[in-house]
């Protein structure tokens, strides 16, 4: 891979610093330094304005806008939705003798900022040089509350040091940022005033009705004469503080933000509970609310931390890919999903796709399960979308989006949204695989099953019988490889197909004997018919499976052997990406092949395959991939290393856990690849640790990369924290809090208890 890192940022175990301001790299660190809370997220943009290259992003998980396409094929979307650019509530403008601050134009010094891990806290200083000689060092520290959701807080500190005198502070609530793709702002205001200590306002969306509450509180050690300031989309207060020279003075802004997509709700109700949680943090002060923060992330990090020895700057990075994944998503709210850059970025508009179950799901079902089911809860919330969108493609059940905020379809790409067949078969796996280690059967009774049946009606219905073969399987498609444009048979969806059919059926028949009441009323509410599972098994039997079997390579669809060879690195550099070098027609002509696909499947069915399967596979497939896609990589390192390939497996992951903060694909500045992310944490835990999760019980073969001295991490399995410690002698199994758990370590099942286990590293296991 000819991806090469742009080192800037300062190396260190448990926070991003960057040193001095530069203004080219300036959206790549608004990226980077990005806050989130699940609810809510802010890029760490500059709140007192910045007239130079820019994107003031704040986001609202489940907000979204409308845009009509005009498209007039059935089955091909009319309209889509995107995650929409909301409210500034960190908005500031500061003057001192007539002089604004503006870091595009005002001579600073000593410029820095910092990306706490365990505080939680984003914070900027530098020494602001007037012209007038004065010289003024300014500490902007932000948060977005992990406690309290709907809570934002922003410190500004001020230290005059050669002089006396006062700054002129405007800071307030800006609906008015534009939201880049579309040019404009996309919110009318409803409603603004103050109301006793809280200034506020409320907008709506221009063509769904979404709505935002946005309110503030004020708090100083100085008395504060505040002015009101208002006008379009804007209210905010103006005030003065007094300054003494080498004397810092600050004040702190508390925000109450509460959003409602629903359109039907009377703005009233949001006006009162709005102004209500203002009134709350009215109530708090600083210390409580950034104690709040450090316990919190002092909570996370005992249960999932990552401890490298001997590698720095990867120690660095699965950090920050640790706190970011946490700071995205922790299943408070079961409505919510994870969009590609999180709510970091407009890119990908916010929506989510099928890497939620195949690459974040593991992430979450082994550090916060509570997450896990609520990325679920989120599929069974939008199953009737799903099966509107089936009837679009005149199919039956349930046909989930390949991308989606709301649960419609928000491709307008055809060949993706009309293709791409696997994303119920992603969300069929991540119920399988949250129920197989969990247990919980409950979810799965109550929720899960109805899915699946959904799930399968589609898939029956969709798929055809091939009239020679006589096998079943799925025609005019496009798997997760998107270099292979409307191909018969791809490999992946006709195995994720089966599998799907025999989940189900399991499921079906474990339900009507344990729990018949629960099966007969859902059998009542889908209308499920015992011919349908007749055919679901029988196509199940007879699905088609690519296979040479002389080689043992699955073929990726029907034809692909026999396509035209391409020497990827005969490409030259420059050609990079090829989305944007190639015509659109030329990227499917060839062998090449953008990101797992048969690889993929060998990775989420590990247990089935051999050794000797994954080895032929791997050599086949990993020559034609181009990793265009930053998914890639993780999953070529996690098999490399399976395989003994371990420097291979190591190249491929050294980039991995830095992939945003070095900017290897450039393009961290439109966002950070979020499932990407989590699929650097699996690089880790299911690579080098060779954990796997799809077997009777988890099980690791533990290897150790030469760079390293040792590794450590921790997993949550049937209620039990594990942590696994491997070291150039030694793996030790702890069973940290919850019990015992049961697992195998190369092969022999052990019982691993508070005492721990200990036992040799795997002959050959030096990676």
């Amino acid at each position: 891979m000819a991806k090469v890192a742009d080192k800037y940022l300062k190396v260190d175990p448990w926070a991003i610093i960057e040193e001095g301001f530069d203004p080219v790299r300036n959206r790549i660190s608004e990226s980077v330094f990005s806050l989130g809370n699940e609810y809510m997220g802010v890029r760490g943009y500059a709140e007192e304005g910045y007239s130079g290259d820019s994107l003031l992003g704040s986001y609202f998980n489940g907000l979204h806008e409308q845009l009509e396409i005009g498209n007039h094929y059935k089955g091909i979307i009319r309209s889509l939705r995107y995650m929409v650019n909301a409210a500034d509530w960190l908005h500031t403008r500061l003057t001192v003798d007539g002089e604004q601050l503006d870091l595009a134009r005002s001579k600073i010094t000593g410029y820095s900022r910092i990306l706490d891990f365990r505080s939680g806290t984003y914070r900027r200083e530098f020494i602001w040089l007037l012209e007038s000689g004065k010289e003024l060092k300014l500490t902007f520290t932000r948060l977005v509350s992990m406690t309290h959701a709907h809570l934002g807080l922003q410190q500004v500190a001020f230290e005059p040091l050669n002089f006396s005198g006062e700054v002129e502070i405007c800071t307030g609530l800006d609906f008015g940022i534009i939201h880049e793709e579309r040019g404009q702002s996309m919110w009318r205001t409803l409603r603004s005033g103050v109301e006793g200590a809280v200034t506020a306002i409320m907008a709506s969306t221009l063509t769904t009705g979404n709505k935002l509450f946005s309110g503030f509180v004020l708090q100083s050690s100085q008395e504060l004469h505040t002015v009101k300031v208002e006008r379009d989309r804007f209210i905010g207060q103006a005030f003065k503080l007094q300054l003494t020279q080498g004397k810092a003075v600050s004040y702190t802004k508390l925000a109450a933000n509460c959003s409602d997509p629903d359109a039907s709700r009377h703005e009233d109700a949001l006006w009162a509970e709005g102004l209500e949680l203002a009134a709350a943090a009215s109530k708090l002060d600083e210390a409580q609310v950034f104690a709040a923060q450090s316990a919190y992330w002092n909570g996370v990090w005992e249960t999932s931390d990552i401890r490298i020895e001997g590698d720095p700057e990867n120690q660095q990075g699965i950090r920050f890919c640790i706190f970011q994944l946490h700071q995205t998503y922790h299943g408070d709210h079961p409505g919510y999903n994870i969009g590609a850059k999180g709510l970091t970025g407009e890119a990908y508009r916010g929506l989510a796709f099928w890497d939620t179950e195949s690459y974040c799901l593991p992430f979450y079902l082994f550090n916060n399960p509570k997450a896990a089911k609520s990325l679920l809860e989120f599929r069974y919330k939008t199953l009737p979308e799903a099966m509107d969108r089936a009837r679009d493609v005149d199919c039956e059940g349930a046909c989930y989006p390949i991308a989606t905020i709301d649960g419609t379809e928000s491709c307008d790409l055809w060949q993706h949204s009309n293709l791409q067949l696997h994303v119920g078969t992603a969300v069929s796996y991540g119920i399988w695989h949250y129920v197989k280690n969990t247990g919980d059967r409950d979810f799965l009774y109550s929720k899960g099953a109805e899915m699946l049946i959904q799930i399968s009606r589609f898939y029956a219905s969709r798929g055809q019988w091939g009239q020679r073969s006589g096998e079943y399987g799925y025609f005019g498609v496009m798997g997760p490889d998107e270099f292979q444009l409307m191909v018969n048979n791809n490999c992946y969806i006709n195995l994720m197909a089966k599998k799907l059919f025999e989940f189900t059926l399991e499921a079906v028949a474990g339900m009507k004997e344990l729990v018949p009441e629960a099966y007969a009323a859902l059998a009542l509410k889908t209308r499920l018919r015992p011919e349908e599972l007749t055919d679901w098994s029988s196509k199940a039997e007879h699905m088609r499976i690519p296979l040479d079997h002389e080689s043992g390579v699955y073929e990726e669809h029907d034809g692909f052997f026999d396509m035209p060879h391409i020497d990827i690195h005969s490409i030259p550099v420059t050609d990079f990406p090829l989305y944007s070098n190639w015509s659109y027609d030329r990227l499917y002509r060839y062998d090449m092949i953008k990101q797992p696909d048969v690889l993929m499947f060998m990775f989420l069915y590990n247990g089935d395959f051999s050794r000797e399967a994954k080895l032929a596979n791997y050599e086949y497939y990993e020559p034609r991939c181009i990793h265009e896609s930053s998914l890639s990589p993780s999953i070529h390192s996690i098999l490399a290393n399976e395989i003994g390939k371990y420097e291979e497996a190591y190249h491929f992951f050294e980039f991995a856990t830095r992939l945003d903060l070095d900017n290897y694909n450039r393009n961290t500045r439109e966002g950070l690849h979020t499932t990407s992310i989590a699929a650097a944490w699996m690089n880790i835990v299911y690579g080098f640790g060779g954990m796997r999760s799809d077997g009777e019980c988890l099980s690791f073969r533990p290897t150790l990369p030469q760079r390293w001295s040792s590794y450590s991490f921790q997993v949550m399995y049937e209620g039990v924290l594990l942590g696994i410690a491997v070291d150039r002698e030694n793996v030790s199994f702890t069973a940290l809090r919850g019990g015992t758990a049961g697992i195998r370590v190369y092969g022999q099942l052990i019982k691993v208890d508070a005492a721990g286990t200990k036992l040799p590293l795997g002959e050959g296991m030096m990676a």
